[in-house]
């Protein structure tokens, strides 16, 4: 994902969370340097660019925009677990065999027995 869509999402959702207007502030000069032009190149995922907000001075020297950051990472790490989850559970789900399949195996039972 793009680095400044990513941004503008990570904002949309701390709004919604009621962060503080300092960890807004944050998101919005970071998007702002996002918005240059030679960096629309910057690709990361949502998690990637929260931990990176998080490591900033600003977050560090404000224990409420660390809060709120972290707050936001957990979650996501809970959305993905969850979409990890439904993955793997889809993915273990038993795959039901063509008529191709069992024709061959008719096919060659015969072969064998006769």
């Amino acid at each position: 994902m793009n680095a400044h869509d990513g941004l503008l999402m990570i904002r949309e959702r701390l709004v919604a969370r009621d962060a503080r207007p300092a960890t807004l502030q944050l998101v919005d000069a970071m998007v702002k340097r996002a918005a240059v032009p030679g960096a629309e190149k910057a690709q990361a995922s949502l998690s990637q660019l929260v931990r990176m907000l998080a490591r900033t001075p600003a977050a560090n020297s404000d224990v409420g925009v660390y809060d709120d950051l972290v707050g936001l990472q957990d979650e996501l790490e809970a959305v993905s677990a969850g979409r990890a989850a439904q993955a793997a559970e889809e993915a273990s789900r038993p795959i039901p065999k063509s008529k191709k399949f069992y024709k061959q195996r008719k096919e060659q039972e015969k072969r064998a027995a006769g």
